[in-house]
């Protein structure tokens, strides 16, 4: 296999509680169990020698890799093509129904011929706790089973399984319409081991997997002109969504880099308050309103926690299960994607002051009026005290919204945020007719606009800028006009539009803003921002730049990877580069789409 294949050369399945890549060469290169922000078992992503891996692919001097999903499901296949045959690998897992949290995870992986004839090698080469500890291997005619500190897997297949030192390797030759299978279960230490494993029982379950997730797709109210597009980006949202909680997490995987060789590699496996909130209005968009309200219902619970007590009401991230504690630190043993170190576990950037998570929280919860999550006097009560902390707090330099590392700033953006908040909050008052300090959220709501007019704007750019103190752009600012904060035509926006198209746009693709003219306190430069490139689409869109936004729009869909995911960013050739799939990417895709068919509707009088 490829020592370090594409970061975009993977497809995602997963169960709603954990999630596995598999490359388009047949090998699971990054899984982590029992949970997305549990210790890594494959995770040769990171490091080829020591990460491990769990690969199934013919061997072949001159093959031919494809790689799709079943239509409208999280069923991957992987169809290998030679001289000799054609055949597949279809993987996929099955989602837990019970919501309830679970250690024991299976990732059953279909083989079959179907055409002529392939003979398949297996190696599972699992390396527990980011290839930390070592593992015991027990094997007989049942399967393997492989004994690590505080987990265990087990590896069936109907085929032969031999030990290869503490490791597990097979073959399989297949005629045209054979088929075998594999499993690799996760649990706990003494789990009881899985059902005798039969092809039959593979193909029930492949059945069931699809049809669960078909079915949960036929919610989607989305009849606009990219489906596909926005249904596998709804999906992958789904595939990152921790069930238990609602929580989405960032992305399924950490440490991959923002610049090969660089040092931004960050572990995005846990949820942004900021992420989250925006993904609630994509998601009611589609018309997946349980989804949303369960994460509407998980950011209810974080304000609760801290009612009372004298520090922020909110912390920039969270563990799925709610837990506020991410310590970082480095994973010195990996290598790193392709040289990229270090390898980040963890995410200091938690203990940040990060002051625009209180307009996104505030406008998941405005959403309320579709969801009637904060309706409830107990809810009002929640976001009423948090409202009248922020109308006291607001006016603090901040970290902002690209967790920089170069000191705290007054940062434009967390202003408009701040301001987003009390302005939805004196909505929601108005709307539910309920107590608060209105005379207090309008007064703070209000310096706060003129602050950012008189301080945000610079004169030589014409533009609004990143923070006070400086003329840079800033992308995230591509929201104003989204949360009200100025009209989608006002003058003063669309100069500020003109000047990210001089600043920040190269071929469509988008920059947060410029590091050597904003330092970041990192070394090292990065990629356009997929996020940001949707977020242009919409900001042109609600500005009447349909041509433009349309444009930009089908020439993002060329960055794509294969099955239409999208990584945090695209490098300078066109390779997608960060975390990988990454969840505020996907849901920005949502966001752009439904506001350029509302808009090109319009213009053809729809």
């Amino acid at each position: 296999m490829d020592r370090y294949p594409p970061i975009a050369d993977h497809g995602l399945v997963g169960d709603l509680q954990t999630a596995a890549l598999v490359s388009s060469q047949g090998v699971v290169d990054w899984f982590a169990a029992p949970r997305f922000d549990s210790p890594s078992i494959f995770a040769a992503l990171l490091d080829h020698d020591g990460g491990g891996y769990f690969r199934i692919a013919p061997e072949h001097p001159d093959l031919s890799c494809k790689q799709l999903y079943y239509p409208d499901t999280a069923v991957l296949v992987t169809r290998f093509m030679s001289p000799d045959g054609v055949g597949e690998v279809v993987d996929f897992m099955p989602p837990d129904r019970t919501r309830t949290p679970t250690d024991r995870h299976q990732l059953i992986r279909l083989v079959r011929a179907v055409r002529g004839t392939v003979e398949f090698s297996l190696e599972c080469r699992p390396r527990f706790d980011y290839g930390r500890a070592e593992h015991r291997l027990d094997i007989d005619k049942s399967g393997a089973r492989f004994h690590a500190p505080g987990t265990e897997a087990f590896l069936q297949a109907t085929f032969p399984l031999e030990a290869d030192g503490h490791d597990v390797r097979g073959t399989v030759r297949l005629d045209a319409g054979q088929s075998a299978g594999a499993v690799f279960t996760v649990c706990a230490p003494g789990g009881s081991p899985p059902d005798h494993l039969t092809i039959g029982a593979v193909h029930a379950r492949l059945t069931e997997v699809t049809r669960f997730w078909q079915a949960w797709l036929r919610q989607s109210r989305y009849r606009g002109r990219w489906p596909e597009l926005v249904h596998r980006s709804v999906i992958t949202l789904k595939l990152l969504t921790y069930a238990p909680t609602g929580a989405l997490v960032a992305a399924a995987t950490m440490g991959l880099p923002e610049q090969v060789g660089g040092e931004r590699n960050w572990d995005y496996r846990f949820t942004w308050i900021r992420d989250g909130s925006l993904s609630v209005r994509a998601m009611l968009d589609l018309g997946f309103v349980e989804e949303a309200t369960a994460f509407v219902h998980w950011l209810v619970e974080r304000l609760r926690e801290r009612e009372g007590k004298e520090d922020e009401p909110l912390q920039t991230m969270y563990r799925i299960d709610g837990r506020p504690d991410l310590p970082e630190e480095s994973l010195e043993h990996f290598e790193g994607y392709r040289g990229s170190a270090p390898v980040r576990i963890g995410n200091g950037a938690a203990d940040q002051l990060q002051l625009d998570i209180y307009g996104e929280a505030v406008y998941a919860l405005s959403q309320g009026r579709e969801i009637e999550a904060q309706s409830s006097y107990e809810g009002w009560q929640t976001l009423a005290t948090t409202l009248d902390w922020l109308a006291d707090h607001w006016d603090r330099p901040d970290e902002g919204i690209w967790e920089t590392r170069g000191g705290r700033q007054d940062f434009t953006y967390s202003r408009v945020m701040c301001w987003a908040a009390l302005d939805h909050g004196l909505a929601l008052a108005e709307h539910w007719r309920r107590p608060a300090d209105i005379d207090k959220w309008r007064a703070a709501r209000d310096a706060v606009f003129k602050q950012v007019v008189d301080r945000g704007w610079s004169e030589k750019e014409r533009a609004f800028v990143q923070h006070y103190d400086g003329d840079v752009l800033d992308a995230s600012l591509l929201l104003m006009p989204r949360v009200g904060f100025l009209g989608s035509r006002d003058p003063r926006w669309l100069s500020t539009l003109d000047a990210m198209d001089r600043k920040l746009v190269s071929d469509s693709l988008v920059y947060r803003y410029d590091p050597a003219a904003s330092p970041d306190g990192l070394r090292g430069s990065e990629g356009t921002f997929s996020l940001c490139t949707f977020l242009y689409v919409d900001a042109l869109a609600r500005a009447g730049r349909l041509e433009q936004a349309r444009y930009t729009f089908e020439k993002m869909q060329t960055y794509a990877n294969h099955v239409g995911l999208f990584s945090e960013e695209i490098g300078p050739s066109g390779e997608q580069l960060g975390n990988f799939p990454q969840a505020f990417t996907h849901l920005a895709l949502i966001m752009a789409a439904s506001t350029l068919d509302d808009a090109l509707d319009a213009e053809h009088g729809r």
